[in-house]
This record gives C-alpha cells, sequence and structure tokens, in this order.
C-alpha cells in the first residue's frame, strides 16, 4: 500500500516534533550500589503534553532487571520537568563488578481534535545503559581506561578488558581509521569489531564515555 505524500510529510513531521519533545537529562545513568536509588530528569519544552512510559529490561532474555522506575507511567505537560527513580528491587547482583541494564524511555505526543484533518501520532523510544556499580568498587572506568589490551585478528579488532568496569567507547581507531561498529566491552570480556576495508596495521587508539556522557582522554598502544 502507497502513501500520499501529505501523510508521509505528517509522519515526519510529527516524528520530529516528537523527537525534540521531551529531552532526557542523560545518556546513561550509574546507579551507585551504596544509594537507596539513582534519578534522571525529563523535561518537555514543547507546548504539547506527552504521555511517559518507562521501564528496565536486562541486558540478555535469560534474566530479569531487578529494577524499578517510579513513575512507570505518567503525563507530563508542556513546559515541565520530571524526575524517574530507579530503585532498586532485589537481585543477586556480582559484588565485584558493574552489571548493564536498559533503560526505555518512550514518548506519546497527546493528539489535538482537528475534525478537519488526520494526523499520524509517533511514539519515540529512547534506550539509555543503565550501569549499576556496586557499593565496594572504587573509582571510575577513566581512572583504569588505559589498562585495556587490544589485538588485530585478521579483519578484526579484539579488545580485553581486565577491569571490573564496562568500558563504553567514544571512539576507536586503527592506523588512523574509525572503527565504526565499536561499542562497548564487558568487565573481564572480549569484544571484537570489524575494522574498515583496507586498514593497515599499525597503532590503535581509544577513548572512553564517561560517566556524564563525556569522552575522556585518548589512549594509544602499539598492535
Amino acid at each position: 500500500m502507497k502513501l500520499s505524500s501529505s501523510l508521509i510529510l505528517t509522519l515526519l513531521f510529527t516524528a520530529n516534533l516528537a523527537q525534540a519533545g521531551v529531552i532526557v537529562g542523560g545518556t546513561r545513568l550509574i546507579y551507585d550500589g551504596g544509594k537507596k536509588e539513582a534519578s534522571l530528569s525529563v523535561s518537555n519544552p514543547d507546548k504539547t503534553a506527552y504521555l511517559l512510559q518507562s521501564w528496565i529490561e536486562a541486558a540478555t532474555d535469560a534474566e530479569k532487571a531487578p529494577f524499578i522506575i517510579t513513575p512507570p507511567l505518567f503525563r507530563l505537560d508542556g513546559g515541565k520537568e520530571n524526575l524517574l527513580r530507579v530503585v532498586r528491587a532485589g537481585g543477586n547482583l556480582p559484588a565485584d563488578k558493574e552489571s548493564l541494564y536498559w533503560m526505555n524511555i518512550k514518548s506519546i505526543p497527546s493528539m489535538e481534535q482537528d475534525g478537519d484533518r488526520n494526523t499520524l501520532q509517533i511514539a519515540v523510544k529512547t534506550r539509555i545503559k543503565l550501569i549499576y556499580r556496586p557499593d565496594g568498587l572504587k573509582g571510575t572506568p577513566e581512572d583504569v581506561a588505559e589498562t585495556l589490551t587490544w589485538q588485530r585478528l585478521g579483519n578484526d579488532i579484539q579488545v580485553t578488558n581486565p577491569t571490573p568496569f564496562y568500558m563504553n567507547f567514544q571512539q576507536v581507531k586503527v592506523a588512523g581509521s574509525t572503527v565504526q561498529e565499536a561499542s562497548y566491552v564487558a568487565p573481564g570480556a572480549t569484544a571484537r569489531f570489524a575494522l574498515p576495508p583496507g586498514t593497515r596495521t599499525g597503532s590503535v587508539s581509544w577513548k572512553i564515555i564517561n560517566d556524564y556522557g563525556g569522552a575522556g582522554k585518548e589512549y594509544t598502544k602499539a598492535l
């Protein structure tokens, strides 16, 4: 079925509005295990009200996320701000390394009553990392980011993470070529990423994303 040009324009326009409407106050949420909760702000600079639905998912389908969000569902009026509070609800989480979960925030714009035209409302979902950091785990990923080790395996680059922290990459380069698929490596684990075609052998450089969503310092090692 083909969509009319007017419907396509309405779809794109409404999607852009929804994307720009609700602002999530961070690209990740670090849950300090020594505290009772973690919080994240959401704000609505638009005039349109939004219905916000939030939930947390585990990194794999085999487990259930031991966290709850309050409020899980609420209306956020134009020009208003609210806090999403994340509370741990049980769970046997490792005490010697971080654990990764996913925080989902779906924003649904309110529908204006207009009998003269039809509009298509688009729900936009924001998905950010929720990283649980145990109380006894001192320091931050930036303190030990230089201890990562790298190895070239054919057309891939493999990174080994000997630390108890998740290392989220802001940038990885091999011989000056950017590794587009570089995402993150779990504590005590390895990860492999495809190299750009024609990448020469040389040094590897990397920057990680800090707790505040910014880029850390650049590290360089020979392969």
